[in-house]
């Protein structure tokens, strides 16, 4: 599984989502004029952009563990502090922001409750940690036609719907354990337009993340199998692709 990718090929495979994904979850932040904001596992910037669009460039911090990622960041951005860190140990002093977001990143955090916890560290009490993460495990993700499909060919392939943080819940789960209170659990859905199956399929060709990873993994043979199979499930003509969330918004104490 890679995400050591171009941000180019990052935003062509999930950026029709995590784009119209980032308004909701920004939204639902209720930052005002003011605050400091941090983006966790900002990728190549899609939260990042709307934090700046409500707060401006002086009050915006960014941080990712992939170096291309970050490069791309700091040059869309070029007034955002945007640092090279992992979740678990994030590169900023305690109680550094108002607010701390992560956008589908808790689920790829190698703990995410050390991951959780950083947030609310580096965030000033009274200030809020937010996370979302696709429903992989519900059926509502974006990705979940590929698995499911995959599954279909191979019942014992190792998808993303065990990921942590993917359930219904599972959020709220980590929050506690991470030390969060006064948490809330909004739903975040919405629907992207395909033109063709061939829109949709392209950017699963590019290796990111574990679906492209897995299709990067089978022979000619399995990949065609898997095509046809994503195919049969889709609709022939223009369709939607319905996603839903999970998200967690929590008061640091």
């Amino acid at each position: 599984m890679s995400f050591d990718v171009a941000a180019d090929a990052y935003s062509r495979f999930m950026g029709r989502f995590s784009e119209p994904l980032s308004y909701l979850f920004a939204h639902d932040a209720h930052l005002s004029p003011g605050d400091r904001a941090l983006d966790v596992g900002c990728g190549a910037g899609a939260l990042t952009a709307r934090l700046v669009e409500r707060l401006g460039v002086d009050q915006v911090s960014a941080v990712d563990p992939s170096e291309s990622f970050v490069a791309a960041t700091r040059e869309r951005f070029p007034g955002v502090d945007v640092q090279l860190g992992a979740a678990e140990a994030l590169p900023f002093a305690d109680d550094a922001f108002d607010a701390a977001l992560a956008q589908l990143v808790v689920h790829f955090m190698s703990d995410p409750v050390a991951g959780l916890r950083e947030m609310a560290r580096v965030t000033r009490p009274g200030g809020k940690v937010a996370a979302c993460v696709w429903d992989l495990a519900g059926g509502t993700s974006p990705l979940s036609t590929f698995w499911s499909a995959a599954r279909d060919l191979d019942p014992v392939v190792v998808d993303e719907s065990r990921l942590p943080g993917v359930r219904q819940w599972d959020l709220i789960d980590l929050a506690k354990e991470a030390g969060l209170e006064d948490i809330t659990a909004p739903v975040l859905a919405l629907a992207v337009p395909f033109s063709t199956f061939d829109e949709w399929w392209e950017p699963y060709t590019f290796g990111v993340g574990p679906a492209g990873s897995y299709l990067a993994g089978l022979d000619n043979e399995r990949r065609v199998a898997l095509r046809d199979r994503c195919a049969a499930l889709l609709p022939q003509g223009p369709f939607e692709v319905v996603a839903q969330a999970w998200s967690i918004q929590a008061i640091v104490r």
